[in-house]
């Protein structure tokens, strides 16, 4: 099944993708679940499935405005450097434990939204990555349970401003500014992904390939990151793990390349769709 959220008659709700429509759920369905993440606290994912099937309320992709998937995660957790290729071309060593950093809910945007480059900033910078969402709660989870806790993947670009990211030993101000982290087109449930070991993400810039790697690559993988993120803070539904991005960044090119006004920068993950985006400048 694939799930996306989005704006529809003036009103942000979310439904069944079905090739170039939308299924949505009926009203009484949506009055008790208003959001993705109330679907997944409870555990209602099959619910909404058949309430979509039988609702016969139907709308056109071409009708809706986009949201990101999860517009409202409780946690937003980003892995750094957890691509042999990537930590290669940063010239760091691997690290013993995952690299953790958080973003703000406000810099998630949607599929086709222009992403805005700071007026004060030429060094932004693409990352795609595979991002998967909690669908079960859970502290101390083992990593031979880990998948039983994931409703499902999409993919997420985590743009970054590379001069702000710097700043400090900390990547918070380069990793936070408002909508440069598209995360979309639609969220794949887990059943419709057997082995995400075996997909392919390729992030392109104007039609050229800038990244393209295996996600079995990982060096910490989905297991492992479960596992060691759920033993300091509990796991809840609707939270959101972005991966991290392999070799082939901008800012890491000689010489360094960043996105500019009117580029358009795609993620592409196997099955999971293409995240496209514009890039703009923010007044």
């Amino acid at each position: 099944m694939k799930l996306a959220s989005f704006i529809h008659a003036g009103q942000a709700t979310y439904g069944v993708v079905q090739e170039e429509r939308y299924q949505l759920p009926s009203a009484d369905f949506i009055g008790r679940y208003p959001d993705l993440v109330s679907v997944l606290q409870a555990d209602a994912l099959r619910e909404l499935e058949q309430s979509a099937a039988a609702s016969g309320n139907a709308v056109q992709a071409s009708a809706v405005r986009a949201l990101p998937v999860i517009p409202n995660p409780p946690k937003l957790i980003c892995v750094g450097l957890n691509y042999k290729t990537h930590v290669a071309e940063t010239k760091r060593g691997e690290s013993e434990y995952p690299s953790l950093f958080l973003r703000f809910n406000d810099t998630l945007a949607a599929h086709e939204d222009v992403v805005l480059r700071p007026a004060f900033s030429e060094r932004f910078d693409w990352e795609g990555e595979l991002a998967f969402v909690i669908g079960k709660g859970g502290r101390y989870i083992p990593k031979a349970q880990a998948f039983e806790h994931i409703a499902g993947y999409a993919c997420l670009n985590d743009v970054s401003v590379r001069d702000w990211q710097r700043h400090t030993h900390q990547f918070t101000p380069g990793k936070n500014f408002p909508g440069t982290a598209p995360f979309g087109p639609y969220l794949v449930t887990r059943d419709e992904v057997p082995d995400v070991t075996k997909l392919t993400l390729e992030t392109r810039v104007n039609g050229n390939v800038m990244q393209h790697a295996s996600i079995d690559d990982l060096i910490f993988d989905i297991p492992v990151l479960v596992e060691y993120i759920s033993r300091f803070t509990p796991l809840s539904p609707g939270d959101v793990i972005a991966t991290g991005t392999p070799g082939g960044v901008g800012d890491r090119r000689e010489p360094p390349l960043y996105m500019k006004e009117g580029d358009v920068v795609e993620v592409e993950i196997t099955g999971l769709g293409v995240l496209r985006n514009r890039i703009g400048t923010a007044a």
